[in-house]
């Protein structure tokens, strides 16, 4: 997928959103086709001809293309994406494969729910890279970038849910200060939460301009700055909007119905809020058992389910150099065991 990061302030690693507004997290370009750490993710994922494979977050379709390549000649792979408008562009992509790519607009949280009826019901891998299409960062219709000039709307899916701006226009002000204290790790949440409703209460907070600008002038300015500083308040509202904390851990649960014995998750991750979640989720299903310490015997009979691959890897230097914005990346993986 194409992605933007975000700044985050537990994780050194990640980039953000420069002051002057340009993405600086892991992107696919349209031109150029970079999609971040491909030769990790096809190497974790060591998908082969014949295949049954699922990237479930697709974008600009760069990652399910060297997916497609490496499965040859008669691999398959489902594709999803909430965004019709990334299903399109990947459509034309992915062509030249004809019937070994489905495709289907749908959000990765229904994937147990979507693959078995697309004939992916068992599968050898699934893939997540998680995060924002730089496609839909420049989209002045969707208000995710600070420049764009459009209304504040941030869904993937623009047929389904409450927009940013109706979320802005309607909560209380300790809702919102709770809302980017926990999806943005805010610091100064409570302050621009009531410089929102306050300014709402004679202007209409609807475009990302104006709500870039508005939270710059709620929050003190530091000496030097990295990040735009409405970059974390910008990260809670896509979260919250598109529900996509709770999207992922239905992803996750979705692979340990989906993937054989041997198959294996890969995930591609930009901020902690994110990494965090595949982080323990891939440890507890790599334990098993979740009895009590003091209790001396397994009495919950849960087994492991997964085997790690490893601690996490970050893209090379060279990647970086090449491409900066896929330096706040993080990719994990397992491998699905038998019960």
């Amino acid at each position: 997928m194409i992605v933007v990061s975000f700044e985050d302030p537990l994780d050194e690693r990640t980039g953000g959103i420069a002051a002057d507004g340009s993405p600086e997290g892991g992107a696919e370009v349209e031109v150029g086709h970079l999609p971040v750490m491909a030769g990790e993710v096809v190497e974790t994922l060591a998908p082969r001809s014949g295949s049954l494979q699922i990237d479930a977050t697709l974008g600009g379709a760069g990652h399910a293309e060297r997916i497609l390549e490496a499965s040859s000649p008669d691999g398959r792979l489902l594709g999803l994406d909430a965004d019709g408008a990334a299903i399109a562009r990947s459509a034309r992509r992915l062509a030249r494969f004809g019937d070994r790519a489905v495709l289907r607009q749908v959000n990765f949280g229904q994937l147990a729910e979507v693959a078995p009826g697309a004939g992916f019901a068992a599968v050898d891998g699934l893939f997540m890279d998680l995060g924002l299409s730089s496609f839909q960062l420049v989209d002045v219709e969707r208000g995710f970038g600070f420049r764009a000039g459009g209304r504040l709307d941030m869904r993937f899916d623009t047929s389904r849910g409450r927009s940013a701006a109706d979320l802005l226009a309607t909560m209380e002000s300790r809702d919102l200060a709770a809302l980017f204290r926990r999806y943005g790790e805010e610091p100064f949440a409570g302050r621009i939460a009531r410089t929102i409703v306050e300014t709402r209460s004679h202007t209409p907070v609807e475009t990302a301009e104006q709500l870039a600008a508005l939270v710059a002038r709620a929050v003190p300015a530091p000496k030097s700055r990295r990040t735009h500083p409405a970059t974390r308040v910008f990260q809670a509202l896509r979260i919250a909007v598109n529900d996509e904390l709770a999207a992922l851990e239905a992803g996750l649960a979705a692979s340990l119905v989906l993937l054989r014995p041997g198959g294996r998750l890969v995930v591609l991750s930009y901020h902690s809020l994110e990494d965090r979640i595949v982080k323990r989720f891939i440890a507890a299903e790599q334990r098993g058992c979740v009895c009590p310490p003091e209790v001396p015997i397994c009495v919950c009979g849960r087994q492991p389910n997964l085997r790690s691959l490893g601690k996490s890897r970050t893209p090379s230097p060279a990647e970086v150099a090449a491409n900066p914005r896929s330096r706040s990346a993080r990719l994990r993986g397992a491998e699905r065991i038998a019960a």
